[in-house]
């Protein structure tokens, strides 16, 4: 039986996400890009988190942490709530979404408005807005 992607596309993982973290293809939206940081999260490749978010803010110092944290908790699903741009053709994009996760067995939510560059023609996270 053919694994199904985390990001919740209800796609099999080696034809959604998976090409896009292990580098084989780039993500042509920021809404595939935001799927593919939430499969990151949720296998702690903490290598890919950092490729993939702008230079200019990118966390280095906190790369440890990120992935201890990442490891730790039990991922339980992605909602997508809007897109805003972000498109084949746009330079920015937006993605709301909500990430659903366990720590320490206790329920809890990411509710973040994200932002998105291209940079020498890849999508990139900028920054996020959490609700």
């Amino acid at each position: 039986m053919e694994k199904l992607c985390p990001c919740g596309s209800l796609r099999p993982f080696d034809a959604c996400c998976e090409p896009v973290v292990r580098g084989s293809m780039a993500a042509p939206t920021a809404q595939a890009l935001m799927r593919s940081r939430y499969v990151a999260f949720t296998l702690a490749d903490v290598d890919y988190l950092m490729r993939t978010w702008h230079p200019r803010y990118r966390p280095v110092r906190e790369r440890k942490q990120i992935k201890a944290w990442a490891a730790s908790v039990t991922w339980v699903g992605l909602q997508i709530i809007d897109v805003v741009a972000g498109t084949e053709t746009d330079a920015t994009g937006v993605v709301e979404f909500k990430a659903t996760y366990l720590e320490r067995g206790v329920p809890a939510v990411i509710h973040e408005r994200s932002c998105f560059e291209r940079v020498n023609g890849a999508w990139v996270y900028v920054r996020g807005e959490h609700f």
